[in-house]
């Protein structure tokens, strides 16, 4: 805070400063939470000056401590150190208010001319690469999620309940924070943290929280005045929940959403689902966006509305009105032992949410559309992976391929 105190400038000609910047983040930001937070630190620090390196860093630290989409937190708190709460609120607002009109517009497009037969094309191209934007992102998580036994049968055990048990994940991941507490306490001895979490882990094997969903809600109108009223509460509650539950950046939104959008709540197909994610990709800013395309089937405009200002509210609770306390946390001993049983478990979460994804996705009605959209998710992958190619970049050119290969392989 002692930057935004020392500077000579207004607070008013600071707030215009963040705004103008994050506005330009919004609309610019491409590439994930990795590039977004590369792009904060060039603004703010190289380029401006407004902190030193270690306060970015602490920042940075701090974010991926808390629960929420890190890179939109960074923004967040890059704005509490340079103007404080009002800082903080008007650096998250102009980072998150393009992606969210983005989506809108997106959103209605969607489900206005879902069916056509060129949407259907783009989607044939862009939903393969999703899965592959998932796959890679597992795969980047496991190497920082899993570094020991104990790791690997949290990731194991999380992945089993989570699919093959439905277990809610919100309970997965509060029983791997205890584990997390339990196993790498000092003087536990590492050959015997593997066989530990295993058993910590697989206790609520009864706690099957998924039910039968009914025929997929249809599409509301596009103010969703006729149904605000009714989805106000449903969209408020699960949002605020997921928003303070996705532990590990933006794309852990796709298991804690997967299950109760589709399969608790029936609001969408999963195919709609995975196209909705696809859209977050596609879009600048953070992916959690994906919330207002969710919010706009529900109930239109205001659900989308509703949806998204719910799933960012923790965030700007925990860097507007924590952020003393959460740098005093983050030294604690306790807060990372129990992150470092969190994390395994978000890795088995995440994975058990892309099997059924995948399947709808890769199995196509014909054998020459399953091969083509199965060979693409392997190529996004390769490229992700080791080329390590953007984001976005491959969700435009799946989309390319897509619309090219389509008409072919009707």
């Amino acid at each position: 805070m002692d930057s935004a105190v020392d500077s000579p400038t207004s607070l008013s000609g600071r707030l215009w400063e963040l705004a103008q910047l994050f506005v330009k983040l919004g609309l610019t930001g491409f590439g994930g939470p990795q590039a977004h937070i590369a792009m904060i630190h060039e603004e703010a620090v190289a380029r401006r000056g407004w902190f030193s390196e270690d306060q970015y860093l602490e920042g940075v630290a701090i974010c991926e401590m808390l629960p929420g989409p890190a890179s939109t937190q960074m923004g967040m708190y890059t704005g509490y150190l340079r103007a404080g709460q009002w800082g903080a609120l008007v650096a998250g607002l102009s980072f998150i208010a393009p992606a969210f009109l983005i989506m809108l517009g997106l959103s209605w497009a969607y489900f206005r001319f879902q069916g056509v037969p060129q949407i259907e094309a783009l989607f044939l191209g862009i939903s393969p690469v999703v899965i592959a934007i998932i796959a890679g992102f597992c795969w980047k998580l496991s190497k920082k999620a899993i570094t020991d036994r104990a790791g690997v049968a949290i990731a194991l055990a999380s992945l089993l309940l989570s699919w093959r048990l439905g277990v809610n994940v919100l309970l997965l991941f509060a029983l791997a924070g205890v584990a997390g507490l339990i196993l790498y306490r000092p003087n536990l001895p590492p050959d015997q943290r593997g066989l530990a979490a295993g058993v910590a882990l697989m206790g609520p094997w009864l706690s099957r929280l998924a039910t039968l969903p009914g025929a997929p809600l249809a599409v509301s109108s596009f103010w969703g005045l006729d149904r605000i009223q009714t989805y106000a509460l449903p969209l408020t509650t699960f949002f605020l929940k997921t928003g303070a539950f996705i532990f590990g950046g933006g794309l852990v939104i796709i298991p804690l959403l997967e299950t109760a959008v589709v399969d608790d709540f029936g609001w969408m197909t999963r195919n709609q689902f995975i196209d909705g994610v696809a859209l977050g990709e596609l879009t600048p800013g953070p992916v959690v966006i994906t919330a207002a395309f969710v919010g706009y089937k529900v109930a239109g405009a205001l659900g989308a509305l509703v949806a998204t200002v719910a799933i960012f509210a923790p965030s700007f609770g925990f860097i507007m009105f924590a952020s003393p306390l959460l740098r005093q946390l983050r030294q604690q001993p306790w807060v990372k032992r129990s992150l470092k049983g969190v994390l395994p478990a978000v890795l088995g979460a995440i994975a058990a949410a892309v099997i059924p994804l995948a399947q709808a996705t890769i199995l196509q009605p014909t054998l020459p559309r399953t091969l083509f959209a199965a060979g693409l998710a392997g190529v996004a992958l390769f490229a992700l992976v080791r080329l390590r190619c953007p984001t976005w970049q491959l969700v435009a050119g799946g989309a390319a391929l897509g619309l090219l290969a389509g008409p072919w392989l009707a």
